[in-house]
């Protein structure tokens, strides 16, 4: 038996992708024009497939921080923060980052996977109860796989479930930590985050909520759904990432929990991983600004948002449950998703591949996330190029398609 006959499954699976034509792997931008268009094989494309939420990639004072630290600073740490010491930016972003949330403590991850990985498998001792919904981003999965601690799902977005589940955990002894996100990343709807407050304080449950695709894009500041639901207080841990509305990479956690530091010396993966540079931290820090500023780029986000939303359903195809700068299309089956995602992309428009097992429900998904950098033309165009294609496939019908625009 070879070493790798375990994964032969998933062969089969990505040779299917693959014999259709290109695959999510093997996709390379030729050059990246902005923060909406790049060069495909030769031809310019759509960009609606980044999770660059707020355009700030190419923010132009982001880029020359960066530029200036590197020259500064190098091009890398070469070493943990506990090997080889903290360089000046990282200690200013997570003075930062705990400002921004209103929060006592800050630690910064090298991605935002690593900051779920660490903070989860870090605070769920054996003794504790971890209680998941069940729509996680892998992850947060994964995680779980690192704790000692046992795991519960609760039912994606109910409260009456969670409510359930903790009662079963009640007198059981240890800690019980509750994890939920902001909005969830492949159908963009977002968690019913008042409710499940009220569920975890009546409990005495412990709440990390993660912020990664809800952080620079819910809230008055920018701050996330926590925010936007007005329960910050009542959230014990923010999660979040720098790759999404920040623009670059990385991950944190801030929280007002006594004895934060400790973590600092208790967290594997933070431990033991190679920090950010310093060119990476910097643009950070000024993206961070342009977040705490960004009430009219949120606005102009969720207005592109709402265009693409509202475009996909008045053409007829099955969308999530809510408006947000992720825009799932449904599809029926793996092959026909494959199909339409290789047309989109010869047509100039790339979108995201979302297959099961890694999606909710088994769902075939075409992904979209929006972003403020985009135009209405880039919107209607990526509409239109739906539609046609919609329609020659059959996934939708010409008299379901009610007007737009």
């Amino acid at each position: 038996m070879g070493i790798l006959d375990k994964f032969k499954d998933l062969r089969s699976a990505y040779d299917d992708v693959k014999s259709a034509g290109s695959d999510p792997f093997s996709v390379r931008f030729d050059k990246i024009l902005s923060p909406t268009e790049g060069i495909v094989a030769g031809k310019k494309t759509i960009l609606l497939g980044t999770n660059n939420y707020l355009g700030l990639t190419f923010d132009k004072q982001s880029v020359e921080t960066a530029v200036t630290a590197l020259r500064e600073n190098g091009t890398g740490t070469t070493g943990s923060r506990i090997a080889n010491g903290s360089y000046g930016w990282h200690a200013r972003l997570e003075r930062d980052l705990a400002a921004f949330f209103g929060r006592k403590h800050a630690m910064m991850f090298t991605t935002g996977y690593q900051a779920n990985l660490g903070i989860i498998a870090t605070l769920a001792g054996r003794d504790d109860h971890l209680v998941i919904d069940a729509d996680s981003h892998a992850c947060i999965y994964d995680a779980c796989k690192l704790t000692p601690a046992p795991v519960t799902r609760f039912k994606h977005n109910d409260p009456d479930d969670l409510r359930t589940r903790l009662r079963r955990l009640k007198n059981k002894g240890g800690n019980v930590i509750v994890v939920t996100e902001g909005i969830f990343s492949m159908l963009g709807d977002k968690a019913p985050l008042k409710e499940i407050v009220e569920v975890t304080k009546e409990f005495g449950a412990y709440l990390i909520v993660d912020e990664a695709h809800s952080m620079g894009v819910l809230g008055k500041h920018g701050r996330g759904l926590a925010e936007e639901c007005g329960v910050e207080d009542d959230v014990d841990f923010i999660v979040g990432t720098f790759s999404k509305s920040l623009g670059a990479i990385g991950g944190f956690c801030v929280s007002n929990i006594d004895d934060f530091d400790l973590l600092k010396v208790a967290c594997r993966p933070y431990m033991f991983t190679a920090s950010l540079p310093s060119s990476v931290v910097a643009s950070v820090v000024t993206s961070l600004e342009k977040v705490k500023n960004g009430e009219l780029l949120r606005e102009k986000l969720m207005g592109n948002a709402r265009r693409l939303y509202d475009g996909m359903a008045a053409a007829g195809f099955s969308v999530g449950p809510d408006a947000s700068p992720v825009v799932a299309v449904q599809l029926p089956s793996p092959e026909m998703a494959i199909a339409f995602w290789n047309a989109l992309l010869n047509e100039g428009l790339y979108v995201n591949l979302a297959l099961p097992p890694a999606t909710p429900a088994n769902m075939c998904l075409l992904r979209s996330s929006v972003s403020a950098a985009h135009s209405h033309e880039q919107i209607d165009q990526a509409i239109a190029l739906f539609t046609k294609i919609g329609l020659a496939f059959g996934v939708i019908e010409p008299e379901r398609i009610a007007s737009f625009g």
